[in-house]
């Protein structure tokens, strides 16, 4: 996705940064505290409507795992996630895309499909390995 043009500014530039600088999927909480070591009187408001107009523009991905908690990602290569639902992290998959699965969608629904997100759901192997124990 490209980015639409937008007026510069600091926070938002920062913001940017720290998200694509970071593969962890980050929360608006733990990017504010980030944008605070740079930019210490940034609001949290502030923070939370840069992602908004970011995510908007297509310049970042919301990612809504269903915890409540919005998780955000800048890297726009085609890729699959995988959300622990034990610990909560929220990880890239290393599988390859299945753009099959959009010529299947077209095909079933008559529409355009331009990419698609997938989130697989479970229990990570460090978190599988701690209930064993």
């Amino acid at each position: 996705m490209e980015t639409t043009s937008k007026r510069y500014s600091k926070q938002r530039e920062c913001i940017l940064r720290i998200l694509s600088g970071t593969t962890s999927h980050p929360t608006a909480n733990w990017i504010y505290d980030h944008v605070r070591e740079e930019i210490p009187n940034i609001s949290l408001g502030t923070v939370y409507r840069n992602l908004s107009n970011l995510s908007q523009d297509g310049a970042i991905m919301r990612l809504d795992v269903g915890d409540g908690t919005d998780r955000f990602d800048a890297n726009f290569h085609p890729h699959y996630h995988f959300y622990c639902q034990e610990c909560r992290n929220l990880l890239d998959m290393e599988l390859p895309y299945d753009s099959a699965l959009d010529s299947l969608a077209e095909h079933a629904y008559g529409a355009k499909i331009a990419w698609h997100n997938l989130i697989f759901y479970g229990c990570c192997a460090d978190c599988q390995s701690t209930e064993k124990e």
